[in-house]
């Protein structure tokens, strides 16, 4: 039973209004969607309600999938639109030929504004084999299991994985959480079935998101993490002495997991006395502080997720006006190599509220790709930090046990390859 919900509430709708209005026609856009998508139509059935109140009627249909379903229903007097899809991924995966269905009907709706959501359902997946350091964690019942591969969708034609093991699952108040073990890097933490954190590589991204803005700042003293709540990204800024670092994360049993799981991940920042965990909306607690911060660290799901309002432009300048003036706000933008345009929009959006923008780059193993990252500020540029500044100030900090980041790399880091360079350049 293990599959995919996809959810979209659509408003402002400007495409042709027979896409409101008439079944046949819906019908036939499903059927052609359907067919363009990969998916098996069984059958569908589809219903036009009179006119009320001076209105014209919409119409509601479902479309019964092999895989499981796909249904609409239109609103004309207001253009808006709900649909929804639903695909079973017991004997393949499904994933990424629901989430083609599902923007194949929308682009037909034309809407100004869409809301997509997402949900994991079932618990068929993984078979939970039980390796004897994860024998605490694994019910007995599925010690005989055989390992599977743990799989992510990158891009509409790329996926990777890892051979993995299921060692707990389950749907939290936001979303799927899955803690894996994998013989390539141990335990791993993955969120709606993307791959967010493991014991054996979290340095690769924590000490990147991290370490630049912060080295490259004269005296950071304060920081706000939205999202991290696997403590990875609080732990690399207590290397810096920081006084005060408010982790804000929306889904506790994050935390919850990390303090059981990922203690290789936090290395106890999620209990030290400087960190201020705050469970909840991050943006709220941005938009009710008065207190102001010398890094604001983006440590979220991926822009194309739940968290995408977070990315907007209205959101960022948000997090701006908590930044102190010589601050900094970093996040990450997605791959330059799977992403392109994703990562184009969101630098634009950001040279657009910071005078300083510095996009820079790395390999993340777990996340199978060179992903892009950047500092923005009015004030703090990081590529002006010589190598010798870095290693002085790291020095000075007593910041030690780094895996990826030096003196040497912070540069490196900003000596970005052409065709990511001419990605950001490009109109």
């Amino acid at each position: 039973m293990h599959g995919l919900h996809l959810t979209a509430d659509l408003y402002q709708c400007s495409g042709h209004e027979r896409y409101m209005l008439d079944a046949d026609a819906i019908a036939r856009l499903c059927r052609e969607q359907t067919q363009a998508s990969g998916l098996t139509l069984v059958d569908d059935k589809w219903v036009k309600f009179p006119p009320y109140d001076g209105q014209p009627g919409g119409v509601t249909g479902t479309v019964l999938l092999a895989e499981s379903h796909l249904a609409i229903h239109t609103w004309p007097e207001t253009g808006s639109v709900t649909i929804d899809v639903y695909v079973c991924n017991f004997s393949a995966d499904n994933s990424s030929k629901a989430r083609a269905l599902m923007e194949g009907v929308i682009a037909s709706y034309a809407p100004a504004r869409a809301v997509r959501q997402q949900l994991m359902r079932g618990d068929i997946g993984l078979a939970a084999a039980r390796p004897p350091e994860m024998a605490a964690c694994v019910p007995a019942a599925a010690a005989d299991a055989a390992p599977q591969w743990a799989m992510e969708q990158l891009a509409p034609h790329a996926r990777f994985g890892y051979e993995a093991v299921a060692c707990e699952t389950r749907q939290t108040a936001y979303q799927q959480l899955e803690l894996l073990h994998t013989p390539q890097f141990g335990k791993v933490l993955r969120l709606d079935r993307r791959f967010m954190t493991s014991e054996g590589e979290e340095f690769f991204y924590h000490e990147a998101l991290v370490h630049p803005a912060a080295t490259a700042h004269a005296a950071p003293r304060k920081a706000l993490i939205l999202g991290g709540g696997d403590g990875g990204a609080a732990e690399e800024l207590l290397k810096h002495g920081l006084e005060r670092v408010v982790l804000a994360e929306l889904d506790e049993a994050v935390v919850q997991c990390a303090r059981q799981h990922l203690q290789a991940v936090h290395r106890g920042a999620l209990d030290d006395a400087r960190v201020q965990i705050c469970i909840g909306d991050g943006m709220a607690l941005v938009d009710r502080t008065e207190e102001r911060f010398d890094l604001v660290l983006m440590d979220l799901t991926d822009p194309d997720t739940p968290a995408e309002s977070l990315y907007a432009p209205a959101a960022l300048q948000r997090m701006k006006r908590v930044l102190e003036p010589d601050g900094a706000l970093v996040l990450h933008l997605g791959s330059p190599v799977f992403h392109g345009p994703q990562v184009a929009a969101l630098t634009r959006r950001l040279r657009t509220q910071f005078a300083v923008v510095r996009c820079y780059g790395l390999y993340i193993p777990l996340y199978g790709a060179y992903w892009g990252l950047a500092v923005a500020s009015d004030s703090l540029d990081p590529t002006a930090l010589t190598a010798q500044q870095a290693a002085d100030r790291l020095q000075q900090r007593r910041v030690g046990d780094l895996q990826y980041y030096n003196a040497q790399v912070h540069g490196a880091l900003f000596a970005l390859p052409g065709y990511y360079r001419d990605l950001l350049n490009a109109e």
